[in-house]
């Protein structure tokens, strides 16, 4: 009974779609349409990547038990692009010219999804992507649709926008900069952004390095970024090396007024849970936050039903970050062929430049670039947390809000310094 009143209000969000409800009965006696995508079920993107998988699961299985899309059951076909930039582009080829499915999506991350887009764009399909980091500025694709809460027309600037300006915001202002990331496409993409917004705010840069993806020891980094006295230390890194940064900026006791901004991972339950109180003090960016003003009765209902899934599958518990928008940009998808009452990829494009989508993390319209038309990322700092315990991370004191001001939920405890030994 539960499972369905929770079913009952996260299709409230898509009201709009109520005559494809009403599909007819034998839907999975149809052949059905098919949805195709690579996602990191091993390796360093796992702990995002199959929370990921589990939500989308989550909205497969609910529109079939609503009658599935067109009249037809929809079908997932996956496979494990192993955190590895090198499996993408065969993933996509199989997936299009050997299972010829219908549609295809991203699977999570920047660094997946770019070595993707060639091949996208080579067979011509409509394409929604899942946080990926300004990747179509390259190539610009008028076909590549961004789901993720970066965007506006300078969306590689809105990622550590609010880095800056809580950092700006204190008294006396910070002067000098840090900038450190790995030798890779998300990397690139974060910190060229943070550059100009460093320019535009008159921050000295007196570090500005990359790490091979390979790196194991983050050490010697840290060490030498401490070497230059920074004020503020701005880290884009993925998850392995997120997790690398905080542990040396704790055993070095890193002294600086601000640390973090760019660092993936740290969002996830699992990663929060092994850090444990050597998060305290770190500023970072987030996405969606149960207890942030913007969270909808939908997004909560979709996190009890997610919740109960995740322990079956034991995969994130809490599934704050990805599991929102990995349900959210399927319910696009959604829209767009209802909208349609069509597989064409030109109409599905045209229908996803021109209109507002209703999703469990609020409603999305997409710019002229393909990104979010409104940026809406947070920034947070860590703190309160003690010891290793899952429970704590439920608690909004464990992250609070800082920004942007209106959903703020405290102020910054300043500086960095005080919280490392």
């Amino acid at each position: 009974m539960l499972r369905k009143r929770l079913r009952a209000a996260l299709f409230l969000v898509a009201a709009a779609l109520a005559p494809a409800f009403a599909a007819p009965a034998k839907a999975a006696d149809q052949k059905p349409i098919t949805i195709g995508f690579g996602m990191a079920l091993t390796g360093g993107l796992a702990p995002n990547g199959k929370p990921a998988l589990v939500a989308m699961q989550l909205w497969e299985h609910d529109v079939n038990d609503h009658g599935g899309l067109l009249g037809r059951p929809v079908k997932l076909v996956y496979y494990d692009d192993q955190s590895n930039p090198a499996t993408v582009p065969g993933i996509y080829t199989k997936l299009l010219d050997v299972d010829h499915v219908d549609i295809v999506v991203s699977g999570y991350a920047t660094n997946m999804i770019a070595p993707a887009m060639p091949i996208i764009m080579a067979h011509k399909m409509t394409f929604l992507s899942l946080f990926g980091l300004a990747v179509n500025s390259e190539f610009h694709y008028p076909q590549y649709f961004s789901f993720v809460p970066t965007g506006g027309p300078y969306p590689k600037e809105t990622f550590a926008a609010g880095f800056f300006a809580t950092a700006m915001a204190q008294n006396p202002k910070p002067k000098t900069l840090a900038i450190v990331g790995a030798d890779a496409e998300f990397s690139h993409n974060a910190m060229d952004g943070a550059l100009v917004i460093a320019k535009r705010d008159g921050l000295k840069i007196v570090y500005d390095q990359t790490y091979p993806p390979s790196t194991t020891d983050y050490t010697p980094i840290i060490r030498a970024i401490q070497a230059t006295h920074p004020d503020l230390v701005l880290v884009c890194s993925y998850p392995p090396d997120s997790v690398g940064m905080v542990r040396a900026a704790t055993e070095v006791g890193l002294k600086t007024k601000l640390f973090g901004g760019g660092m993936v991972g740290l969002q996830s339950t699992p990663i929060k849970e092994q850090l444990g109180p050597d998060l305290n003090g770190i500023v970072d960016y987030d996405f969606w936050l149960p207890w942030s003003k913007e969270a909808s009765s939908a997004a909560k209902a979709f996190l009890k039903e997610y919740q109960a899934k995740a322990a079956q599958e034991g995969v994130d518990p809490l599934g704050y970050y990805l599991p929102p928008f990995a349900y959210g940009y399927m319910q696009v998808l959604q829209q767009a062929i209802e909208g349609t009452k069509s597989l064409n990829q030109d109409k599905l494009a045209d229908y996803l430049r021109s209109h507002t989508f209703k999703t469990v993390v609020g409603d999305v319209k997409f710019g002229s670039n393909g990104e979010w038309a409104q940026p809406r990322v947070l920034e947070v700092q860590f703190r309160d947390i003690k010891g290793h315990d899952l429970a704590q991370f439920k608690n909004p004191n464990t992250e609070t809000i800082l920004w942007p001001q209106p959903l703020a939920t405290g102020k910054v405890d300043y500086p960095y310094s005080n919280f490392v030994k």
